[in-house]
């Protein structure tokens, strides 16, 4: 293991240059000597010693050390997960969490939250068919994220909103709020009524479909990777003025592993192509279509026909929702989840994250 001499006295985990209470670091970074070098070093027992200019003295456990070491840093899996198409996944035999265990046990949320981790989906069931209940099952694994169409929603066809999805059409697969600078982390559905034909939910796993691109065309993969282009959302009605815009690439990766953590794909939202430089342009469109033969392969669907009583929790930031067009009255609620808060509520039940 190779350390650099700032960054090791940066990272001393003395009481004088970290609060353990709080988990902060004391030390003002600005002010060590950019050229700092140990007068003393020693390995004693299991921990390294080095006695700085000042006479301060670091210790670190080795074991720390290599857990934070670069080297090993980017081997690591930020987020382990199980990519899946419709057979993978029926093949699981994941089953739903229960309304009254979930809402009284931490195991079964636990293994609830562990399961939709792994595959970017999960389900509670015999949840009464009232928005007031989907916001308490919401509530027990995050804070509700309220954006411009309300915190608790609850929609029909009526087109009360300038979006297709207060339609009876059919929508295809997409991300949700590819427009907002931090796409919401989690959508939550929960169907409480529907009176008519049709409006099966379409689950893609846009990362499984990810991944097969990078595997087929990798230049593809990394060009979907690198271009960053607009998103917006333009909401023009009696009751309602909107628009937002942002800019993010389809696909977004940690830049030290290329372990894909985001999708931005919305082709209802996609704005107009202006940040591409003209000899790109043909080749962002080919990645683009090769990345959606991928997403729109049968064998990548996973239909699921939402009841009342069924409430699901998707991944906003990896498995891609659609619905087919439907007959007659459906009402369906829901909200967005906060991402980082469900992390948190899953690392205070010990749900292992990444490898």
């Amino acid at each position: 293991m190779r350390f650099n001499y700032m960054w090791l006295r940066d990272h001393c985990r003395s009481e004088s240059s970290y609060n353990h209470k709080t988990n902060q670091r004391n030390l003002d970074t600005g002010s060590i000597d950019l050229t700092i070098r140990p007068v003393d070093t020693k390995l004693e027992d299991d921990h390294l010693l080095l006695t700085w200019p000042d006479g301060h003295m670091s210790k670190y456990k080795l074991a720390w050390l290599a857990e934070n070491s670069y080297e090993r840093k980017k081997q690591k899996v930020v987020n382990e997960r199980i990519l899946w198409n419709s057979d993978i996944y029926n093949k699981a035999n994941i089953q739903s969490a229960k309304w009254d265990k979930f809402m009284s046990c931490d195991d079964e949320l636990k293994r609830f939250l562990q399961n939709y981790l792994l595959y970017g989906v999960a389900f509670v069931e015999d949840v009464p068919a009232t928005v007031e209940a989907t916001e308490a099952v919401a509530l027990r694994i995050s804070l509700i994220r309220e954006t411009t169409y309300g915190r608790m929603w609850c929609f029909t066809s009526d087109h009360s909103r300038g979006d297709t999805a207060y339609s009876q059409l059919a929508l295809d697969r997409h991300t949700d709020t590819s427009y907002f600078h931090e796409p919401c982390g989690i959508q939550v559905f929960h169907c409480l009524k529907h009176e008519g034909s049709g409006g099966r939910t379409l689950l893609v796993d846009g990362f499984y479909a990810a991944e097969k691109l990078r595997q087929k065309s990798p230049e593809y993969f990394e060009l979907l990777t690198k271009v960053h282009i607009h998103h917006q959302y333009i909401e023009n009605t009696d009751g309602h003025r909107n628009h937002m815009t942002a800019v993010g690439p389809l696909l977004e990766v940690y830049p030290w592993s290329t372990e894909l953590y985001m999708m931005r794909y919305n082709n209802y939202d996609r704005s107009v192509i202006n940040t591409i430089p003209h000899d790109v342009v043909q080749r962002w469109y080919v990645a683009h279509k090769e990345l959606t033969a991928e997403l729109r392969k049968p064998k990548n669907e996973l239909w699921v026909k939402l009841k009342p009583g069924k409430v699901i929790f998707i991944d906003n930031w990896r498995v891609l929702h659609g619905r087919e067009s439907f007959t007659g009255l459906r009402q369906v609620c829901g909200c967005y989840l906060t991402r980082d808060d469900v992390l948190s509520t899953a690392c205070g039940l010990g749900v292992h994250l990444g490898s």
